[in-house]
């Protein structure tokens, strides 16, 4: 059995501004914030480092880099509304606006923005929302908000919510597996079971939530036309197994944001914190820890 989870904790006597201090100095909360409850997790001193997960996962998935980099810094995780153990309301929102609000709750005025996937795209969302939020952006897998899926991205996310709506949830969550774990075109055991182990479990809490209809209100203008007003250091990563979609994404990223970094990490797909975790930390890190004081 799994040992039990920072962000499996039960919540806080008072959710809306209430923590709690763990004997290893972690404090996990549930913050009331912009009309949602987001479960959170600040671990370390330092500078502060905010890791925003996929859409495939939940803050679970960052586990490593919290051991890694919580020496040097503060590190901030979240369950965006919908995943983990936060819950999705049925009403318009923005995961940009959730982000801000968040940090806004924990007294964080600026800090060093990392995410994966949808997070990277929540992560450069808001750094272009909310100008001095963001110290650095590290970009993991993502993909600039207002870039049009290619048709064979478009056919596999049809095909999972296809069988999503004929009620087969773990089809659905298996093709998510394949599409996004493994990789496009890849072998169902390339990647350590373990490691797709725990995504199912993530993906499980999430499709909890597949089906309330909550509005999403996009970045307008979208950043894929605006990653030039990006000021602040830029690494830009992607797995070299990844859908093409993210490979072509993260060279526009690094092609556009003015001094942007860009890394390929050898033999990983859309998850390369995971799969290869030491190469991660050593990357996202050296970044981070080059980067002048806040």
């Amino acid at each position: 059995m799994p040992a039990a989870h920072p962000l499996d904790a039960p919540p806080s006597r008072d959710p809306g501004t209430g923590a709690r201090r763990a004997s290893d100095g972690r404090t996990t909360g549930i913050a009331d914030v912009a009309g949602a409850r987001l479960a959170y997790e600040v671990a370390g001193d330092g500078p502060p480092v905010v890791l925003v997960h996929a859409g495939i996962a939940d803050g679970r998935m960052w586990d490593g880099q919290v051991e890694a980099l919580a020496g040097d810094f503060m590190v901030v995780r979240y369950d965006a509304r919908g995943f983990g153990r936060s819950p999705l309301p049925a009403a318009p929102f923005s995961r940009h606006g959730d982000l801000a609000a968040l940090l806004g709750h924990l007294g964080i005025g600026r800090a060093h923005l990392v995410g994966c996937s949808m997070g990277g795209t929540t992560v450069l969302d808001a750094a272009l929302a909310y100008p001095g939020l963001a110290a650095s952006l590290t970009l993991v897998g993502a993909r600039p908000s207002g870039t049009p899926a290619s048709a064979a991205l478009r056919e596999s996310w049809i095909a999972a919510d296809d069988l999503a709506e004929a009620g087969d949830i773990a089809g659905a969550i298996e093709r998510e597996l394949r599409m996004w774990v493994d990789g496009p075109g890849q072998p169902a055991g390339r990647v350590d079971p373990t490691v797709r182990e725990l995504v199912r479990r993530m993906e499980v809490d999430a499709f909890a939530w597949w089906d309330v209809e909550a509005e999403e209100i996009p970045l307008e203008p979208p950043a894929a036309g605006r990653l030039g007003e990006v000021t602040v250091p830029t690494l830009v990563a992607v797995g070299d197994l990844d859908w093409p979609d993210m490979v072509e994404a993260a060279d526009a990223m690094a092609t556009g944001i003015p001094g942007a970094r860009h890394a390929a990490l050898r033999g990983t797909a859309h998850l390369p914190n995971l799969e290869q975790p030491a190469a991660f930390d050593a990357l996202v890190g050296g970044f981070l820890r080059s980067l002048p004081p806040l």
